[in-house]
């Protein structure tokens, strides 16, 4: 079994303006492939066997509470209810990727905080119990916005992983890739190529074609990006904006305060504040992730997994109530790249008036409409949007004062859709028993949601022109029209 590590040059690229990029890979060799997804037999091994990150399922390590770190979880598997398998008799011809970036430090402003809040105790606290001992001596080392070396390494399995998913139309086909220019986010586009293109070398399947064109869509202020949210003017600065925090803070004063006591009295001197306890909780996924094997803090043994289940819950309302059915304008941020969607799925222009850049959707060598395999990166809030456009998650509203489960959510979390990596497929594929029909189907970090409102059969599939059908809502612009008209919008998208 191979241990190797396939790491990119952490390299910094500033990009302001909308590039066509043909190469942007340096000329590492490949040939040393990461664990693969044939390593990994179920039921999974030990985490010390393998590392905490694996190919086929994913980060492993603590799972009580890695798993409930939000959108700052490692990726992982998630179970799902229907076979995620390619169902036998059935051929995948199709099929897009839409992955957020791998890992990543801590923003700028966050970071900043973070270091204020280890500061202050070190400043503070005179007296460490054996728990917190190892703050005395931690120092905060954490970047800025950068994909760390963990993050890449989860980006080259994800492509790994595909190839192998997908690998009798990999093996024929290569991907078409896009990414908005997020250092990050264009990073993790090509350590996902890295992954994909090494297991094909290991197939030994030639590809002169690598390395592979990336379309780069700006994140100006101002630019079209499908994949970056930034033009609805309500939406960024109106009343909208405020209601994922006021959630948030309706949440806190019910779940922070026992926790942020316990510190406190811990800690004599601290005086940590409401901001300052959240931050000591981030401590644990970022210092995490900063670790290249991603072994887990001591940050995160201060915490217990209830604790850890509030904190979860915490993050999906940021989400469900910034991009999600619990605020008005949400949804409608993701209608473009569904609408983007459906033009590959059908082969026909894209029919749009949101967010899509006509400049590169008109030009069939920035958005053609006839490959097989396609790739966009992006974030975690664009691809909350983009979830709730296409009606995925039925979840109703989300109460602030107790934690909805994912019973009642019918699986919607931060960290069941949005973590660090994840990926959603959108399959097409024709069936022995229904030849005369193309059926779609989509996986979001491997659990089939099956589809709404389209006729779904008993594996989550719909027939490709009833599920475009169904996709009203985007097909209609959502409530773009709200974006730029005063007073606030009243209908989501649920």
């Amino acid at each position: 079994m191979s241990t190797s590590f396939l790491l990119w040059p952490y390299v910094k690229i500033a990009l302001s303006l909308i590039f066509y990029i043909p190469s942007l890979h340096s000329s590492l060799s490949l040939e040393a492939r990461a664990l693969t997804s044939k390593s990994y037999p179920s039921p999974l091994p030990l985490c010390s066997e393998v590392g905490c990150d694996t190919v086929e399922y994913g980060y492993q390590c603590e799972v009580d509470i890695s798993h409930s770190w939000g959108q700052y979880s490692p990726y992982f598997s998630v179970p799902s209810e229907v076979s995620d398998d390619i169902p036998p008799q059935c051929t995948v011809d199709f099929v897009q990727i839409l992955s957020r970036h791998g890992a990543r430090d801590p923003t700028a402003s966050k970071t900043t905080s973070y270091n204020n809040t280890i500061s202050k105790i070190h400043k503070n606290v005179k007296s460490y119990p054996s728990d917190y001992a190892f703050i005395r001596d931690y120092q905060y080392t954490l970047g800025a916005d950068q994909l760390t070396l963990f993050g890449q390494q989860e980006m080259i399995h994800s492509g790994i992983k595909f190839f192998d998913r997908y690998s009798d139309l990999a093996a024929k086909n290569t991907p078409f890739v896009r990414s908005s220019s997020e250092a990050r986010v264009v990073e993790s586009a090509q350590n996902w190529t890295q992954g994909f293109h090494a297991t094909k070398l290991d197939s030994s399947i030639a590809d002169p074609s690598y390395p592979y064109p990336l379309v780069v869509i700006s994140e100006a202020a101002g630019s079209n990006n499908t994949l970056n949210h930034d033009l609805c003017n309500v939406f960024e600065n109106g009343p909208d904006s405020n209601i994922a925090s006021s959630a948030q803070a309706k949440w806190t004063a019910v779940f922070l305060p026992p926790i942020q006591a316990r510190l406190n009295a811990a800690l004599p001197g601290a005086n940590l504040t409401t901001t300052d306890t959240i931050n000591l909780l981030d401590q644990c996924p970022f210092n995490t992730v900063a670790s290249p094997n991603g072994t887990v803090s001591p940050f995160c043994a201060l915490f217990t997994p209830t604790e850890w289940a509030q904190y979860g819950y915490y993050e999906t309302l940021n989400k469900y109530y910034g991009y999600g059915s619990g605020n008005p304008l949400g949804p409608t941020q993701g209608v473009g790249f569904t609408n983007e969607l459906i033009a590959r799925l059908t082969s026909r222009p894209v029919n749009d008036s949101t967010s899509t850049n006509h400049t590169l959707d008109n030009n069939p060598a920035t958005f053609p409409l006839d490959r097989r395999i396609y790739a966009d990166f992006s974030h975690d809030n664009d691809m909350t949007g983009i979830f709730f456009a296409m009606g995925l998650y039925d979840v109703p509203l989300l109460s602030n004062t107790s934690i909805t489960s994912t019973e009642q959510t019918g699986g919607y979390s931060a960290a069941n859709t949005v973590p660090f990596a994840a990926r959603a497929y959108f399959e097409k594929m024709r069936c022995a028993d229904r030849p005369k029909e193309e059926l779609v189907r989509v996986v979001v970090n491997d659990r089939v949601i099956p589809l709404r409102d389209c006729g779904v059969d008993a594996l989550g599939r719909c027939e490709v022109g009833a599920w475009v059908e169904s996709l009203a809502f985007a097909r209609g612009g959502g409530l773009w029209g709200s974006c730029f008209a005063a007073g606030n919008s009243t209908a989501a998208r649920r």
